[in-house]
């Protein structure tokens, strides 16, 4: 008799579900549109978010889309170091790990 074959199906791993970087950037640029009333589909990770002319209130609004949608929270005194796009999305995923 033999054993019954292992298989390396994924286990439910809730870290299978996380989104990936691109679809982290997609809905950074989808929510800032959605919030700020401007097209972002040109904002890439390198680009500082004064430079997309989006004042506090407004990345204060797209920070608190992402943590419903991603259900995640980000403290505030983790805001304070957000320059960057980047700096944004490493958060979120500090956030989902």
């Amino acid at each position: 008799m033999h054993a019954p074959m292992q298989t390396l199906e994924p286990t439910g791993d809730e870290r299978d579900d996380r989104p990936t970087r691109e679809a982290l950037l997609v809905m950074f640029r989808e929510t800032a549109s959605e919030v700020v009333e401007k097209d972002f589909h040109h904002a890439m990770e390198s680009m500082a978010i004064s430079e997309l002319a989006i004042d506090s209130l407004g990345i204060l609004e797209i920070i608190g889309s992402l943590e419903r949608r991603l259900r995640i929270q980000i403290p505030d005194e983790s805001l304070s170091g957000i320059q960057t796009v980047r700096d944004l999305l490493d958060e979120v995923e500090r956030r989902l790990a």
